[in-house]
């Protein structure tokens, strides 16, 4: 774990960033020639909150962390921090600092000479700098490696001085651009929990970019998911994952396996139909995403998205109890620890199940999706 942020402390020197500083992006609107990569995206971000920002390959995610801190312009909208605008500001003049995912550090100079990189272009004294790096040392584990080179030192430790150097310079806002993805996962996982207690010690505003969700989930207060350079949804991670609000959140959000049917308004609520591979079902109006109640039709397809996980085989005749049935076929099993996961064939389309129990393959299944783990929109 790392050390306590109070060893950042250095005579005569601000404290660091606390829970003040707020930033705010108001319809910002970038774009690459003919190309408009952010379409008017609005984001409020409270001061200490963790943010992170997930998405697919070409979402915006990157360019908006890059609007954020200067390095891209901005054609419309504005960015304020604290308040203050720095729409127009150069990068050195917002009071932000940047982890890249390639860590971009100088590969000729020592581990201390990086992290005190930022300190010596903005002209403190060396006493200062020395200081600051001796801290910064402190509280990242890095104790007795000031003078090594950073070729010389493993990828774990490579992010975390990569981290220093950002947080040296006492910025107001830190920006994490995908910074554990070139890490093994082993490593990843124990970093990203200390990036995170180390963001809660020093109540720095921060900005994940990353496309993993179980690394946005740990590690954010709340989650922005960016689809086209828009905001798709916005929330905590809990939330989205349990109450998607489009079928691209779903998906993104795990719940891969999509299966359309039938369905038909009810006195009671949404009735799906029953086929020659499925069951029926009643779900509330108001489990039908994106549609108001009051404008549902009479009659309609409905897409069910659900995840491997939170399904289960279950005999493929009869009724499931507070479930949909789908009758299929067992078409592929693998076991990649923990449990088995099934490829199952529903008629012409197939899924993934998880289960501890071992079937055979071509085994006659159903797999019975329990009514709270269906995301359903019109389809």
């Amino acid at each position: 774990m790392l050390s306590s942020s109070t060893a950042l402390g250095v005579p005569g020197e601000a404290p660091m960033a606390n829970a003040t500083t707020s930033l705010e992006v108001r319809e910002v609107e970038v774009s690459y020639g003919p190309v408009r990569v952010l379409d008017g995206i609005s984001l409020a971000v409270e001061g200490g909150e963790f943010i992170a920002l997930l998405g697919s390959s070409g979402c915006g995610k990157t360019t908006l962390l890059r609007a954020i801190c200067g390095f891209v312009a901005t054609q419309r909208g504005n960015i304020a921090v604290g308040g203050r605008d720095v729409t127009n500001l150069p990068p050195n003049k917002r009071n932000m600092a940047m982890v890249f995912q390639s860590y971009a550090l100088w590969p000729h100079m020592s581990v201390a000479q990086n992290i005190g990189y930022g300190l010596r272009l903005r002209g403190a004294d060396r006493a200062a700098i020395a200081a600051r790096v001796a801290a910064t040392l402190g509280m990242l584990r890095l104790e007795g490696m000031g003078e090594r080179r950073v070729t010389e030192i493993s990828g774990g430790q490579r992010q975390r001085v990569a981290l220093g150097r950002a947080l040296a310079i006492n910025p107001q806002i830190l920006l994490l651009d995908e910074p554990l993805s070139n890490l093994d996962a082993r490593i990843r996982e124990e970093v990203r929990h200390e990036i995170r207690t180390l963001q809660r010690e020093l109540g720095i505003t921060t900005i994940h970019v990353t496309h993993d969700r179980e690394e946005a989930m740990v590690m954010a207060d709340r989650i922005a998911i960016l689809e086209g350079g828009g905001l798709a949804q916005l929330g905590r991670g809990e939330e989205i994952y349990n109450h998607p609000n489009s079928p691209f959140v779903a998906a993104f959000m795990g719940a891969t396996n999509v299966i359309r049917l039938p369905a038909r308004r009810g006195p009671d609520g949404i009735a799906i139909v029953a086929g020659p591979h499925n069951g029926g079902a009643t779900l509330a109006l108001e489990a039908l995403r994106g549609t108001a109640p009051e404008r549902i039709p009479g009659e309609f397809k409905v897409a069910l998205h659900f995840r491997s996980e939170e399904a289960r085989l279950d005999a493929a005749e009869g009724a499931a109890d507070g479930a949909l049935l789908l009758r299929g076929r067992i078409v592929q099993g693998a076991y990649p620890g923990g449990y088995y996961r099934y490829a199952v064939r529903v008629g012409e389309d197939q899924f993934l199940v998880d289960d501890k129990r071992r079937f055979a393959v071509g085994e006659a299944i159903g797999i019975a999706l329990p009514l709270a783990a269906i995301h359903l929109y019109l389809g």
